[in-house]
């Protein structure tokens, strides 16, 4: 099932249910897939496509998050949680630094990566092979303890 079909079904249920959080969540997601889909490129937009523009109003979020708790503002902060819970329900599950630790070394032995300079080639193959199942920073973190 494809996530745009999925939204729909989603959105209709939220609906129902008149559960307010998914039905702001939802709608932001059909909003970003009609968007892309409208934006003259041409690109369709494939599995990969979807998990990026999840993971993109993800981030929005938690760096909304991140502002809100800054400033104190606790009543739009709760908007923000409920919003992420709901947009993690549509990506893939992510993995732990203990599952992600002998990929990396594995990516890193594959390359034949010996230091800093060769960060942006292991971070080339990770993000392509754990795209969707791990965050871009946590990733990037990982790299930078394995390669010093």
């Amino acid at each position: 099932m494809s996530l745009e079909t999925r939204i729909t079904d989603d959105l209709k249920t939220a609906m129902k249910a008149k559960d307010q959080a998914a039905l702001r969540s939802i709608r932001a997601v059909k909003a970003a897939i009609i968007l892309t889909k409208t934006d003259g490129s041409g690109n369709e937009l494939d599995e990969a496509g979807e998990i990026k523009l999840i993971q993109k109003l993800v981030k929005q979020r938690q760096e909304s998050l991140g502002i809100y708790e800054k400033q104190g503002r606790e009543d739009l902060a709760v908007t923000e949680r409920e919003e992420i819970e709901i947009l993690q329900r549509y990506l893939p599950q992510q993995l732990s630094e203990d599952e992600l630790r002998p990929i990396i070394t594995d990516i890193i032995s594959q390359t034949g990566a010996s230091g800093m300079k060769d960060m942006g080639k292991v971070m080339g193959m990770a993000s392509a092979k754990l795209a969707g199942q791990a965050d871009g920073k946590t990733i990037s973190t990982m790299v930078k303890q394995l390669l010093t």
